[in-house]
Formats: C-alpha cells, structure tokens, sequence
C-alpha cells in the first residue's frame, strides 16, 4: 500500500473539474480572480482527500483549456492516480485526448473515469457519450477502468466515486526509494509574516524542519523554517506528500517554477537528456536535430532532439533519443518527460529518461546505443560497470551516485558483486573506484 498519494484531475476545459473537486472535498481550488470570472481553471489548484482508514490524499486541480497545458504538465508529474473528467453533454474533446496521452506518456497507470454533467442529458445522450469514451479509452491504461456518473448539482454518483476512490488508491504502486530529498517546484508566493513559499509533490526522500537545502538549477541555499502538508503544521514531510515549504535565506524572486528543491548527494543540473522516446500516432515524424519543448516535472525548457543511431522516429514508433536543452534541468534516471513540438505547440511524445548528463552523445557509434540500452535494463551492477568502463578513470563514490542515481546501498551492494572486476581504494577521503577492464 501506497502511504502518500496525489489524486489528479484531467480532462477537456468546462468539463467540471473544479467542480467535482469542491463536491468531493468541499474544497475551492480556482484561487485566482481571473479563474472565478472566467469560470476556468488556469493555474494549478491543490485540495485533499480524507480516506476512510484516516489518511489524507493530495489532489491537484490542472487546467484544462488548450493555452494552459504547460501548467497541467507542472502538476502531472506527480499524480498516483488520476480522474479522467468527461463532461455528458459534449464528450470526448481535444483536450481529453491530449491530456490522455500525457498521462500515459507520465507513466500513470491508475485511474477513475468520471462522467460528469449528468444532470444535463438524457438517457440517451449519455449512452453516446459512454460509447465516445469507451473508444477514445481502447488500447489505454484507462481501458479497463472505473466509471462513474456524476452530476454535482444533484449529488448522483458521488459517494459511489468516493468508495471507489478510497478502494482504488490503497492499490495505486509504491513510489521509489532514492537516496536524496527532491521537490519540484509548481508554485512560489510570500505569506506575510512568514516570507517566502513554496509548494510542490515530495518525489524523493523527507524534509525536515531546519534543513540545510539546495534550489537548483542555481546552486541557492536556503533554510526550512516551517513545513505544512494539506494545511496542517508538520515538522516532517515524506516521500508523495504535497507540500509548503516556507523557506529562510531566499528572496522570492530568486526562485521559479521548474527548479527543484534538494537535499543529499547525487544530483546536480544537466543540459542533455538521452532517453527513450516515444512519437504519438498523430504526431509528425520526428528528425533529428528538431526544436522542442521539453517537459520534466515541474520545467519547461527549448531544446533540441537528436535521434541516435537512426536518422528520424517514425509516428506511432521509439526510438532513443538525446535531447539538448538551451537550460539545464534537474531530473534522474527513470523520471518521465513529455515532449511538445516547438510550434504549433502540441503534445507529440515523451518516454523515460535512461542518462542525464552533460555530455554529447555521437548519433553514429553503435557502441552509445549498446551503452544506453544496457543501462535502460537499469540492473545496478551493470549500471555500476557501465560508468567506470565509460569513464577509463577512477570515480568517486559521489560521482558514482550521481551518474547512476543508485540508493547508496543498491551502489555499495553492486561494488561488493563486482569485486573482481572493480578497484577500489581510498585518497583524500574519499571511495574510488575504477574498472579493471578499462585498464
């Protein structure tokens, strides 16, 4: 069982999200004046949900219209388990399926189908609109999943979505243990009299109150004065909680969405990306050295793809792919990135990331795909081997960990199975290690 969950909502805009949010939590998640008169969602919106065993699940609210998407991917990257939102009147729109394709691209692989506005339509109009989802949903994580119907104004349906939400988030996967502490960052504000805020998913690792901690990209220390999770005070925050950090030691205009607040060893910002890649059925094909944007956790950043070992991903197809990025990101091994064309911006792929480094990949040597394939399996000993054969130089415990973004036991564990292929000593305090193979 998954302790901390993050419950997300995606679907088409004026579909109901919001809505179905405050129903469910009696929680308003459109903060902003320009949200309420408007009567959309622009920027993310945070709410949480009490479970029947007495635990609390975050939810984000994302933006549904097309000019927002950007902020949806801020918020996508950490959700356990979604709630699809498909209004009865209209369908499956645009926006359902992209942000479908999102979430699938993300890795997500749990979720609720909600069919909202049920109060609007007759029998038969939400027959059609079931048959519409059932299609859009064929071949998806979704296809199987739950579906409820819901109206907000007549109360149809939502303590049937509520036990199925408790039932379904007690089976949502356990998130990674790693060996440092790591928030993107979706949001930032000052608080009077307390300064500056920021709030965002804990991916990796715990907070404490009266760390010492790093925002990166920019190498900015700074302080946790105070902690607080779904609005309550805590003096420690775990792995897959949303989280306010109220930070001393920074300015509030030396922060932004897309960096990442750090604490441990074994990750530091990096301008190439090699990962593989996935290209939608409906996007174009994608040649190498094509401009795009790309988006992992809580950033966004220009870049450009360099396909290797082949000239072009075809629609529909992967492939393995660098990325060159005009601004480095903070982002680790098995992380999940969406990628949209440069313009007209749409969603077009995304895949997982296998190497973030700061190194130039040759697109011709077969020798770098076999490299990156063999660490794609992700096994730690091979991963281990892999890097000290690469370097041909001895490397430190702390580079190591960097590289591989391996848990230190997970590393100390591989370097006790590779004792006779591996030499290992000690120099300026410190664990080196060094391939023999590469002697």
């Amino acid at each position: 069982m998954n302790n901390n969950l993050i419950i997300g909502t995606a679907g088409h805009v004026d579909h109901g999200k919001s809505a179905l949010i405050r129903a469910l939590t009696g929680i308003e998640t459109d903060r902003l004046k320009q949200e309420k008169q408007r009567g959309i969602t622009i920027e993310l919106g945070f709410a949480w949900f009490d479970l029947p065993d007495g635990r609390r699940a975050g939810i984000i609210d994302v933006p549904g219209h097309e000019r927002f998407v950007k902020n949806m991917l801020a918020g996508a990257a950490g959700i356990d388990v979604v709630l699809l939102v498909v209004a009865a009147d209209e369908g499956v729109m645009p926006q359902t399926r992209e942000h479908l394709a999102i979430l699938q691209l993300l890795g997500v692989e749990t979720g609720i189908v909600v069919i909202t506005k049920t109060d609007l339509v007759d029998e038969e109009m939400l027959e059609l609109a079931e048959a519409d989802i059932e299609e859009a949903l064929a071949g998806t994580f979704l296809e199987q999943a739950p579906r409820v119907r819901v109206s907000v104004v007549t109360g149809q349906g939502l303590e049937e979505l509520r036990e199925i939400l408790a039932h379904t988030v007690t089976a949502a996967s356990p998130r990674p243990r790693r060996s440092f502490s790591r928030l993107p960052v979706d949001r930032v504000f000052v608080l009077k009299g307390f300064g500056t805020v920021i709030t965002g998913t804990l991916l990796d690792g715990s907070l404490r109150e009266g760390d010492q901690v790093l925002l990166m990209p920019g190498e900015i220390t700074a302080r946790v004065r105070q902690l607080q999770v779904h609005g309550n005070h805590v003096t420690e925050a775990e792995p897959g909680q949303r989280v306010a950090v109220n930070l001393a030691g920074i300015e509030r205009q030396e922060i932004h969405r897309g960096q990442v607040l750090f604490k441990g060893q074994g990750l530091e910002p990096v301008d190439k990306i090699a990962g593989r890649f996935s290209l939608l059925p409906s996007a174009p094909t994608l040649a190498s050295n094509t401009r795009i944007r790309f988006h992992s956790g809580s950033s966004e950043t220009i870049g450009r793809a360099v396909v290797l070992g082949e000239d072009q991903v075809e629609p529909g197809s992967d492939g393995l792919v660098q990325f060159r990025l005009e601004e480095p990101v903070v982002a680790v091994r098995g992380d999940r990135y969406v990628i949209r064309s440069w313009s007209p911006v749409t969603t077009i792929g995304g895949g997982e990331i296998i190497e973030a480094g700061r190194h130039r990949l040759s697109r011709r040597k077969p020798e770098v795909v076999d490299s990156l394939l063999l660490r794609e399996e992700g096994e730690p000993r091979s991963l281990v081997l892999s890097y000290l054969d690469e370097a041909s130089r001895p490397l430190s415990r702390r580079q190591l960990l960097t590289r591989a973004h391996l848990a230190p036991a997970e590393l100390d564990q591989a370097l006790t199975e590779l004792a006779d292929q591996v030499l290992s000593f000690q120099a300026e305090g410190e664990d080196w290690h060094f391939s023999q193979g590469a002697q």
